[in-house]
């Protein structure tokens, strides 16, 4: 059974050992961000988890790939769970608008480990957070992928997404062909 969990330190060891075997819950920093939560678990693992849940926003600014700095969006992750760590899903959102802005490149981006892939985790992680998105009380949430990532699209057309269109990501992270799929709530 495939769940979403609030990540907790209970989890936290799991968790821990996914990142330790090479896993990235980061799709575009990859290996960076790696680096990056497990140094942040080990010096303190109670403030790493208090930051992976910041709905109202308040967290330090995010630094993008190109070493920019942006203020954070309200949001927060949680952990695809079976019984073990299977991956990460996370959810943002500007308050009062469905917008985004343009160094945002979805409402919801999700990685789930290499050897759980290909069972179905990724689309049952994204109906379950879409109840979660539902609450905040946006009328879609839009979600991009890769023209070379078809796994990600049938994830997002399996939850009832549909295409909306094509575009250059924001310079900030490379300016790369990408598709947005959009999702009714």
């Amino acid at each position: 059974m495939v769940e979403i969990v609030k990540p907790a330190l209970k989890h936290l060891p799991s968790y821990k050992a996914a990142l330790e075997r090479g896993w990235s819950p980061d799709n575009v920093r990859l290996e960076e961000a790696t680096r990056e939560q497990l140094a942040a678990i080990e010096e303190d693992p109670v403030a790493f988890l208090a930051g992976l849940d910041d709905p109202e926003g308040r967290g330090p600014p995010i630094t993008l790939p190109d070493g920019t700095t942006v203020p954070r969006l309200p949001g927060f992750r949680r952990w695809i769970w079976d019984g073990k760590a299977a991956g990460s899903i996370g959810f943002r959102w500007q308050p009062g608008t469905a917008a985004l802005p343009s160094h945002v490149l979805g409402h919801i981006g999700y990685a789930v480990v290499p050897w759980k892939r290909g069972r179905g985790y990724a689309t049952e992680a994204l109906r379950l957070m879409l109840d979660e998105a539902r609450a905040v009380g946006l009328p879609f949430v839009e979600i991009t992928a890769k023209p070379q990532n078809p796994a990600s699209h049938k994830v997002i057309l399996a939850n009832g997404g549909r295409l909306v269109g094509r575009f250059f990501e924001d310079a900030a992270y490379g300016g790369a062909e990408s598709r947005r799929f959009r999702i009714d709530l």
